[in-house]
């Protein structure tokens, strides 16, 4: 194992405890996978933040937003010992062919003076809007782009997983820019500068009887319209990132290329996190790739919770040579980590 990781002593840094349901008669069940920016010299984090129903024996329940309804929450419940009723895994269930998830996700703001102490806001930054994101809001990571800060994130509904964006420059008013990528896409980070006068981005489409969840590049004359779709890294049979590969946050700038931190998973499910170096001029040349993760889930609360054995990241800080990745520990929890980039270069297999 090369696990590079300088974990925070004070981990988790955030609890579901630490966190304020949105609406009554939901309670948080995860807290996780937080997009990471500095704002008028304080640390902030978009926390996706997952809420569902108590739980009733013999019944499996998923809340969906819903506009009629009280609150603009409507509960779907089934019954367990329902013959129509397919329970994949703790986050996703089946009824008559349609799938749900078992939570619904919305973004939150926290804040932190220190990077390591972070006060949760009270009520969401930015909640599911419309046919698309009837099922929320996750993962959503963050670049500053010429002052602004740029939100991709994943927006979920019965019409699949798509990639949302939104834009801000005082985190207090957002300017929705809707679906971005269609379905089935996610784990879109966006380049915080341009390359030969586009925009670029890595994401991630899930394909079918070919193909498979790989990394893929496309660039943009607006942030809006992509093309120029590439693959850049697939899975590697008998390897960490063997099952599904996918983007971290934004591409780091090196004198080498560009460094992107991506999260691998193996067949049994096993998340853990690694690196690309991808060619400054041309980022869908791969200059280098972690042969072994930078990071795997060894702690306890890295093994443990709603999804065991998770790290992943799609937030982080860079100063200097120091690299501050806020990760989700076992889907359940946030965590801190600090990596030397000079460090994760030097691990890197060319």
């Amino acid at each position: 194992m090369t696990d590079l990781a300088e974990r925070f002593p004070e981990n988790p840094l955030l609890r579901p405890e630490d966190v304020r349901p949105s609406i009554e008669g939901l309670r948080v069940e995860c807290v996780l996978n937080p997009g990471a920016f500095r704002h008028q010299e304080r640390t902030g984090l978009l926390l996706r933040v997952a809420e569902r129903p108590a739980p009733r024996d013999g019944f499996v329940s998923t809340p969906v937003l819903d506009p009629c309804a009280e609150n603009g929450v409507r509960v779907l419940e089934f019954r367990t010992d329902d013959p129509d009723l397919s329970r994949l895994d703790p986050r996703v269930f089946q009824y008559r062919g349609k799938t749900y998830l078992t939570t619904l996700s919305h973004l939150r703001l926290a804040w932190s003076a220190d990077g390591v102490r972070f006060i949760v806001d009270e009520e969401p930054a930015l909640i599911g809007e419309g046919r698309m994101e009837t099922f929320g809001l996750e993962d959503c990571r963050v670049a500053r782009i010429d002052g602004t800060y740029c939100l991709t994130f994943t927006v979920v509904s019965e019409f699949g997983i798509a990639v949302g964006m939104a834009t801000t420059s005082d985190w207090k008013a957002f300017q929705r820019r809707g679906v971005i990528v269609p379905p089935e896409n996610k784990d879109c980070a966006l380049f915080e500068e341009k390359i030969r006068g586009n925009f670029y981005c890595l994401h991630r489409p899930s394909a079918g009887a070919i193909g498979g969840p790989y990394i893929w590049l496309a660039h943009s004359p607006d942030l809006i319209h992509w093309g120029g779709h590439r693959a850049v890294a697939a899975t590697r049979r008998g390897k960490w990132d063997s099952n599904r590969v996918g983007a971290g946050a934004s591409p780091i700038r090196t004198d080498e290329g560009w460094l992107a931190i991506y999260h691998g998973a193996d067949n049994a499910g096993r998340y853990c996190l690694g690196a690309l170096l991808l060619a400054l001029e041309d980022p869908s040349r791969v200059l280098a790739r972690s042969e072994e993760p930078i990071m795997e889930p060894v702690e306890e609360y890295e093994r443990r919770g709603f999804v065991g054995d998770v790290v992943f990241t799609n937030g982080h800080i860079v100063d200097g040579d120091q690299l501050t990745i806020y990760y989700g520990a076992s889907d359940t929890a946030i965590c801190g980590a600090r990596f030397s980039i000079r460090g994760i270069l030097d691990a890197l297999s060319h």
